[in-house]
């Protein structure tokens, strides 16, 4: 692996590295360029790499991976941020900014698959942090991960915000021609300035949707989460309409909508952006979650129930793959609705 421009910064040195990192071992990384600075990486060897999901969750998978800890992506709603916390590391800027790597996801991914224990079930990848984040351009983690995947025709599924994931087409391609393979994308909404604001550190709307139309068009099945929806900002008839249009051109499997969820750590951060950037938005917002991280369940089943309609007006679902094998696939292909609690786990909304 190359490292232009790298800085090596000592532990002792850098005042923020937690007490867990250290414990890990951390090699501390920045590197002076443009799309990196302001990011310091930590460098880890983990102990594992297939994560159990606890029954608890209700989700549609058992198995997980998430090669990163943190995210560039800088999206204020992320619910994972309070992860971040187990590191002695907060959930706002360090969450943005100091980026855990899993150096050795592909070997250690390459003996865990191969245990006598493991019986060949879909893994889950971007329910935690985006696999594809800005770090992915330098580490490469995922043409390991994909690789090792594809050698023990193992099924997976993806969810992302990033446009990384073009460049391991040609993996994904053999990996689906051996096993089951979905792919996702997130976008919860197309308006250019709310985009600009609230989701800072990922490609815009349009270049995702982009995404899930050359994926699709590769012979990779590619959804879309709409998701979030911003209550009051995006999901008016106008708001959701250009969405759910702009998704049905990319040839989408499906679309799922998602309203906004709070939970502690992305609540607080959030309602920080909320508060600088539309004040007048706070008092209804602590009228809709004064009962905890959801909105109300027939505010959720309004939302949902009109970008369903939108979807069959607009034909998604209608071309391409009926089977793909998506995060939270419980309904038909189009205007799948997935049960209560069925993205609890999925971070990057």
């Amino acid at each position: 692996m190359r490292w232009d421009n790298l800085r090596l910064v000592e532990p002792e040195r850098d005042g923020r590295l937690s007490l867990p990192l250290l414990e890990q071992g951390a090699t501390v990384r920045t590197f002076d360029t443009p799309e990196f600075r302001g990011i310091t990486f930590y460098e880890i060897h983990a102990k594992s790499i297939i994560n159990r999901v606890p029954e608890v969750s209700r989700v549609p998978f058992r198995w997980t991976i998430n090669p990163y800890r943190g995210c560039s992506h800088a999206c204020f709603y992320c619910f994972a941020r309070n992860t971040h916390t187990y590191l002695d590391l907060d959930y706002g800027e360090d969450f943005n900014s100091k980026i855990v790597v899993k150096v050795n996801a592909e070997q250690l991914l390459r003996k865990e698959l191969a245990a006598k224990s493991w019986k060949g079930e879909h893994i889950a990848m971007g329910t935690n942090v985006d696999p594809y984040q800005r770090a992915e351009g330098r580490y490469r983690l995922m043409r390991g991960i994909l690789s090792v995947l594809r050698d023990h025709a193992n099924p997976f599924s993806i969810l992302t915000k990033g446009s990384l994931i073009l460049r391991d087409i040609d993996l994904l391609q053999q990996c689906a021609a051996l096993a089951e393979v979905g792919t996702n994308v997130s976008v919860g909404f197309v308006d250019q300035a709310l985009w600009r604001s609230l989701e800072p550190g990922t490609p815009s709307p349009r270049k995702r949707l982009e995404v899930c139309r050359k994926l699709n068009q590769a012979g990779i099945p590619c959804g879309v989460l709409m998701a979030p929806i911003i209550p009051f900002l995006a999901d008016s008839p106008e708001h959701l309409a250009a969405t759910v249009e702009a998704i049905a051109q990319t040839g989408a499997t499906y679309v799922s909508p998602i309203l906004l969820h709070l939970r502690t750590g992305a609540r607080e951060w959030y309602l920080q952006w909320l508060a600088e950037n539309h004040p007048d938005l706070v008092e209804r917002y602590r009228r809709l979650y004064g009962r905890g991280a959801y909105a109300p369940k027939a505010y959720q089943e309004e939302i949902s129930g009109r970008v369903h309609e939108l979807a069959r007006r607009f034909g998604i679902g209608q071309t391409g793959p009926k089977d793909a094998r998506r995060i939270g696939a419980t309904a038909d292909a189009g205007t799948s609705n997935p049960p209560d609690g069925a993205f609890e786990q999925l971070s990057l909304m």
